[in-house]
């Protein structure tokens, strides 16, 4: 038999921090313990097999793992249903590559209103860890729905990337920018981006930004910290930051030709 699985044992924290009305959904009195005692509700579907080990069927909620941290869709959907220019927002996390699951945001727009990626992550990073924040926004006229009124998560389209990409493409203007094109595309398993896209609305996350930065100090043989990413965020922010280190790393094996040059003259007068 399937059912909701819980938890109890002496170690059981005693709650959500600042967070009473989760606190009180989740931890319920022990039916089965001394009084004052608790179980936790873990949201999890369960059931005991015959050789009396617990299997794990899936969740009851909305709670997904994504990158090692447990996320509350609702949460997100809570901090996005804040915005006055949004009317309906929910929120999913997909698998569409194999290993890379990330989260999406479906928005409606409120009458009149017009909404874009960038301006909703940046209100939601004023709000929520950046784990948390959606690698995609996809805005649509409406929800689906099914015959019962509810939301219908499964026929929420995959993010089409590409083709937001294809729309308003950028091309590279000189060898830099060309090779932080393609660093950046690799990343983010796209075909190509151009100059203008934003790396984080295009998918990436704190982990895919370490491992861009290594291969651009691989391919480019500089050293750029991450913070530089996470300030500039497109290829033509970031291709100055490169261009400025290879100017002045060719300054100063210039200067140091002309010493060398110069010990070297004084050592034969």
């Amino acid at each position: 038999m399937r059912a909701s699985s819980t938890s109890a044992e002496p170690a059981l924290a005693r709650g959500y921090v600042e967070r009473p009305e989760l606190t009180a959904e989740r931890f319920v009195p022990n039916p089965f313990g001394e009084a004052g005692e608790r179980l936790y509700r873990t949201g999890d579907l369960a059931r005991y097999r015959e050789d009396a080990n617990i299997e794990f069927l899936g969740r009851l909620d909305h709670q997904v793992k994504v990158r090692g941290f447990r996320i509350e869709l609702g949460e997100i959907e809570a901090a996005l249903g804040r915005l006055a220019r949004v009317r309906d927002a929910v929120v999913i996390a997909r698998e569409d590559i194999p290993g890379d699951k990330r989260l999406v945001a479906y928005v409606v727009a409120a009458e009149g209103a017009v909404l874009e990626g960038a301006e909703l992550r940046a209100a939601l990073a004023r709000e929520l860890p950046d784990y948390m924040i959606p690698s995609a926004f996809i805005v649509l006229d409406a929800l689906p729905v099914t015959a019962n009124g509810k939301i219908d998560r499964r026929a929420l389209p995959a993010p089409d990337l590409d083709a937001q990409i294809a729309r308003r493409y950028v091309a590279p203007r000189n060898a830099t920018e060309e090779t932080l094109c393609q660093i950046f595309a690799q990343a983010l398993g796209l075909e190509r981006l151009g100059v203008e896209d934003d790396f984080f609305l295009l998918g990436g996350n704190s982990l895919s930004a370490m491992q861009l930065m290594s291969r651009i100090c691989d391919a480019l043989h500089i050293s750029v910290p991450i913070r530089l990413l996470f300030e500039s965020r497109t290829v033509l922010s970031l291709s100055e930051h490169v261009e400025l280190q290879h100017l002045l790393l060719r300054n100063k094996l210039n200067d140091d030709d002309t010493h060398n040059h110069k010990n070297y003259e004084e050592f034969k007068i």
